[in-house]
């Protein structure tokens, strides 16, 4: 009778445990995108009142516009040299504590990811003040003259960089796990093949590091599609448009102009994207697992 009643209770506790769950999913997930969703097919305008049927005008609007094509540009050369020197420093990295520092291992791996947890709006200061054309760091040390934040051709660049220095030791100590995990009879049978260095780190620690490299490459792609704070702080979108990106334009366009259902056409149109990014990564590195 004892064990029923122990038995009753905890089926209790995991139904409301789910109940809360999907409560909190419902609340925080699923109503805002059925907001945003029926927000991008009215004229909405929160400050006067206006919430106007317009069907599906507001994304004819936004795909029909050159800013928006610009800052997709924009957001996908972001997206792409951000996630590709996130995990290439950070596997390099990982790699060098591995093998060359294993006794500063902790300590480096602390310093590198100090970046990872300082304030994107601190970090952001400091980079624009190290862009500063006349008193920056990154002129003086480099022996440059470069306005930065004010050229049409370096202000993306810049941002950038200051986002690859902030976020690679999430990689370093995202690799350096996985490459802790990884069998080491598998390195010994490479050794004993007689293959070099260089051939081991591609036939055998690349392909085993495939699910780290993916979860790093989709969390990264799905957070720098959205990035805007840095761009926000250190260049407001501009020189005129060079640093306009899409969640930039979506933010300029609610809070800014007010025009709330042009903004959540927009946001529809990115989440769309991102899921169907998303999506096909995990197809591709399943269909190569399946033919490994």
């Amino acid at each position: 009778m004892e064990k029923i009643k122990k038995s009753s209770s905890f089926f209790n506790l995991k139904t409301v445990a789910v109940t809360l769950l999907v409560i909190y999913f419902a609340i925080f997930l699923v109503y805002p995108i059925y907001k945003a969703f029926a927000g991008s097919l009215h004229n909405w305008n929160p400050l006067i009142d206006k919430y106007d049927y317009v069907g599906f005008e507001n994304f004819k609007d936004v795909l029909t516009s050159g800013l928006f094509w610009d800052s997709m540009k924009n957001t996908f050369v972001f997206a792409f040299f951000s996630v590709l020197f996130r995990i290439v420093i950070g596997l390099g990295l990982a790699l060098l504590l591995m093998s060359k520092l294993t006794k500063m291992k902790t300590v480096f791996q602390g310093l590198f990811y100090l970046p990872t947890i300082t304030p994107l709006v601190a970090v952001s200061f400091v980079w624009m003040w190290m862009f500063d054309p006349q008193f920056g760091l990154i002129n003086k040390v480099f022996h440059l003259d470069i306005n930065w934040l004010k050229d049409t051709h370096w202000a993306l660049p810049a941002i950038i960089i200051m986002t690859i220095w902030k976020d690679f030791g999430y990689a370093t100590v995202l690799f350096l796990g996985g490459l802790m995990g990884l069998p080491e009879d598998v390195f010994e049978a490479a050794r004993i093949d007689g293959a070099s260095s260089w051939q081991t780190f591609w036939r055998v620690t690349v392909p085993l590091l495939k699910p780290t490299t993916l979860f790093v490459m989709i969390t990264s792609l799905i957070t720098y599609l959205q990035a805007y704070i840095q761009i926000l702080i250190m260049t407001d979108g501009g020189p005129g448009t060079s640093t306009y990106v899409i969640s930039y334009l979506i933010f300029d366009e609610a809070f800014v102009k007010y025009n709330f259902g042009t903004a959540s056409a927009m946001a529809i149109i990115l989440f769309v994207i991102i899921g169907i990014l998303t999506v096909i990564m995990f197809k591709v590195t399943a269909e190569r697992k399946e033919l490994s």
